[in-house]
């Protein structure tokens, strides 16, 4: 956005992005945005409508992927409009596509940093584990986390405005700043801190932290695994409960790799698509004029709505549940055009019982990892 001057009358003609500018933006933000929004859309039915994958890590990447359908709908399509013709949703679209923009923006960064402390917590630290790694904790903190961002987002509702230019050729209205791009500075700079500074400064300590007790120290057996072979050891030999002890370890410890690779995936992804366009944020705040070659604002563009984009992909290459999940959700929304009364019941993903959802709180030292083994496809 550029800086919002008065109504004003120029003799030249209006200005507008070159042919292959419009051409290219148009084609990768709607490739983008459509894989993006279809993905994100997924996660959210495959972690809400299977009461297996509620775990408190799916918690949080619902989260995430309600965040970057956001950005996706309200920065990524807006933006087709924009490269072709002047701003066309209003004084009021200027204020809401902006306050939703920001909005999604600073939730992804919430949302990242509270699965890297969930993970820290569950991996490190898994007896406070055991109350504090909770499905019900996690939704209080997932309501918390968009209270807070909502409130602190407002304020974009009394710094941007509408403007109309009057050229040869015709009026072009631009949504921006209301104000001096310098005002915007401090703003500019608290956004780069907290949402992007301190999340990822806070993921490389905690990531750390994980690695060392992952693949550097074994894992013992949990509290849960721990208790189940203690009330099976009176029905089997000593023998075969250390090799199922062993078993489930190895098991657990796999698991918990897989999955924090994946999470760790997606928080460096967050920091490599969102570098260029913080940077030149950044530069812009001491340069004047500003910064503003074509190619290289479309690049960061496409950069912020590739990181809206790629997480749901990520899921789908590195978690095995997710991937079965994706599949039994195509699957059933196909057939279910056919042949409504064959899915009226949930998805099942194993035919042995999650004893992990035993307890009322969802404990998720061991099951909320989003990479177990295989589904096991239940015959009708």
């Amino acid at each position: 956005m550029g800086n919002i001057s008065t109504n004003q009358t120029l003799l030249n003609k209006m200005p507008q992005l070159p042919l292959e500018v419009q051409v290219v933006t148009i084609l990768l933000v709607l490739l983008i945005c459509g894989i993006g929004i279809a993905g994100n859309i997924m996660v959210v039915l495959v972690v809400l409508r299977t009461k297996h994958m509620v775990t408190p890590t799916n918690c949080y990447l619902v989260s995430l992927a309600i965040a970057d359908l956001i950005v996706l709908l309200a920065a990524g399509l807006p933006n087709i409009s924009e490269v072709v013709a002047s701003w066309v949703y209003g004084y009021a679209g200027c204020l809401c596509i902006t306050y939703l923009q920001y909005l999604g923006i600073n939730i992804s960064a919430c949302s990242i940093t509270a699965f890297t402390v969930e993970r820290y917590i569950a991996i490190c630290h898994s007896i406070k584990a055991q109350l504090l790694c909770t499905v019900a904790r996690a939704k209080r903190i997932i309501a918390v986390l968009w209270l807070c961002t909502s409130l602190y987002c407002l304020m974009w509702f009394f710094l941007v405005d509408t403007s109309k230019a009057m050229f040869a050729d015709g009026t072009q209205v631009s949504c921006g700043y209301r104000v001096s791009r310098n005002l915007y500075m401090p703003i500019y700079f608290l956004d780069f801190t907290i949402f992007y500074v301190i999340p990822l400064g806070l993921a490389t300590v905690l990531y750390g932290l994980i690695a060392r007790i992952l693949f550097m120290n074994p894992l013992p057996a949990t509290p849960q695994h721990a208790s189940r072979l203690s009330k099976r050891s009176s029905s089997i030999t000593t023998s075969s409960s250390m090799k199922l002890s062993c078993r489930g370890n190895k098991g657990a410890l796999s698991s918990r790799k897989q999955v924090t690779k994946m999470l760790a995936v997606v928080v460096i992804l967050f920091a490599l698509l969102w570098m260029p366009y913080r940077t030149l944020v950044v530069v812009n705040s001491f340069m004047d004029p500003p910064y503003l070659n074509s190619w290289f604002v479309l690049f960061c563009r496409l950069c912020i709505y590739l990181n809206s984009a790629i997480n749901p992909v990520i899921y789908n290459l590195m978690s095995q549940k997710f991937r079965a999940a994706f599949r039994k959700l195509c699957k059933c929304e196909q057939k279910r055009t056919e042949i409504a009364t064959q899915f009226n019941t949930p998805v099942f993903y194993s035919t042995m019982k999650d004893y992990s959802h035993d307890t009322s709180e969802h404990n998720v030292t061991e099951h909320e990892d989003l990479n177990g083994c295989p589904p096991i496809a239940r015959k009708k």
